[in-house]
């Protein structure tokens, strides 16, 4: 047996994160036993809603940052994978990409069939019904941080799923 000092900090993190996201989707799951998939989408935005302010802060000075607002697509975008690298596993991590594009947009994208989500929804076989809890996190930190954009599209059922893809623009208004 190992001794918790011989486990290395990566492998901590990594399941420390995967834990985080089993306990997520197994919690969605028994909400759309007890209550419909219907429910649990609301119940599940409305607990992302309530966690985002606590989690943006609690990045904001993990990461070192003060109260300045961003200036720049490039700060965003580096605040985003900071607080995402802090809190995923690094194998979700590494499936998300993030590119500034020219007129400050911010370009995400998941690997093809890599999205957490969208494996653990279609898993539970609610995919088809499942409303994206992923990038909504990611606007609510947007909007608790004070930042004006418009985000294309503009979520509500899984990308991957309906389109065969996860991918899409937020277009920053400073």
């Amino acid at each position: 047996m190992r001794s918790i000092g011989s486990i290395g900090k990566e492998e901590i993190r990594d399941l420390l994160g995967k834990g985080w996201l089993t306990h997520d989707g197994m919690w969605f799951f028994s909400v759309c036993k007890e209550l419909g998939v219907d429910k649990a989408n609301v119940l599940n935005k409305a607990a992302i809603k309530a966690m985002a302010p606590f989690e943006t802060q609690r990045l904001k000075q993990v990461i070192g940052l003060g109260n300045e607002p961003f200036a720049t697509v490039d700060d965003i975008r580096d605040f985003l994978k900071r607080g995402m690298e802090l809190i995923l596993p690094v194998s979700v991590f590494n499936k998300s990409h993030f590119s500034i594009q020219p007129k400050n947009v911010l370009h995400w994208e998941w690997e093809k069939n890599e999205c957490f989500a969208y494996k653990g929804m279609s898993r539970i076989g609610v995919i088809d019904k499942y409303e994206c809890g992923v990038m909504y996190r990611i606007e609510c930190w947007f909007e608790l941080l004070g930042l004006k954009f418009t985000a294309n599209p503009k979520l509500d059922r899984c990308q991957m799923y309906e389109k065969g893809n996860c991918s899409g623009d937020y277009e920053f208004h400073f």
